[in-house]
């Protein structure tokens, strides 16, 4: 059972958070927002689609702190190798500082491994530091471990949980995860995130980081649990 609690966090989670920007509807005035808010909190990360990376850059300016995340081939994976490497070109000639990059399940699956691996690493060509969105949840036990070892192989920094669609992350299923990660590379937990207590559990299992379309209504939590104590 988890045991971090507010008193575990003197200072901010902020640095745990990144604020998911990701509704196809999400119009300029509300992606302006929050890019504020993220400035306002420190997030380390904002996580958006490509068509709105220009804007974030441009509203975001030359924040340090505040990672601009282009997610790539999202949610499923389905594009050809060719493009998927375009789009990660695309991310970083338009300002991304990171991408989160969805692979290709057929392959997986099909035992196809080196070809998976393979078209992950041409991502490496853009300098840029990316995780690779598993679906974790959703992958064979079997097949688990050889899909986070060929996406560490293959040069990724990290591993994400899921594209958010699917069940929410839970504290025991990031514990089993990390066996397998064993401090190779981060691990980002997604989907379902909602509440201040989700987070503290999830920190307490081992997670680098968190993706949350639910990141100031976290903050507004973790600062009145704060004055409580």
């Amino acid at each position: 059972m988890h045991s971090k609690t507010i008193k575990d966090f003197p200072n901010d989670i902020s640095s745990f958070i990144h604020q998911a920007a990701l509704d196809p509807h999400l119009g300029l005035d509300s992606l302006n927002q929050i890019c504020d808010a993220c400035k306002h909190f420190n997030f380390a990360g904002l996580c958006t689609n490509l068509i709105r990376i220009p804007a974030a850059r441009e509203r975001l300016g030359k924040n340090k702190i505040t990672k601009l995340v282009a997610v790539i081939d999202f949610p499923f994976g389905n594009n050809p190798p060719s493009i998927k490497r375009s789009e990660a070109e695309w991310a970083a000639e338009n300002g991304a500082d990171e991408l989160d990059v969805v692979p290709n399940f057929l392959k997986l699956h099909e035992g196809a491994i080196e070809d998976f691996a393979e078209e992950l690493s041409t991502i490496n060509s853009t300098g840029l530091p990316y995780r690779v969105i598993l679906d974790t949840m959703k992958i064979p036990k079997e097949k688990l471990q050889i899909a986070i070892d060929a996406c560490i192989d293959s040069g990724a920094r990290g591993i994400q949980t899921g594209n958010g669609f699917g069940a929410a992350t839970t504290y025991n299923h990031i514990k089993e995860l990390t066996t397998l990660i064993r401090n190779r590379c981060s691990l980002k937990a997604a989907g379902g995130i909602k509440e201040i207590n989700q987070v503290f559990a999830l920190i307490d299992s081992g997670v680098s980081s968190i993706g949350t379309s639910m990141g100031t209504t976290i903050m507004q939590q973790f600062r009145l649990s704060s004055k409580q104590q």
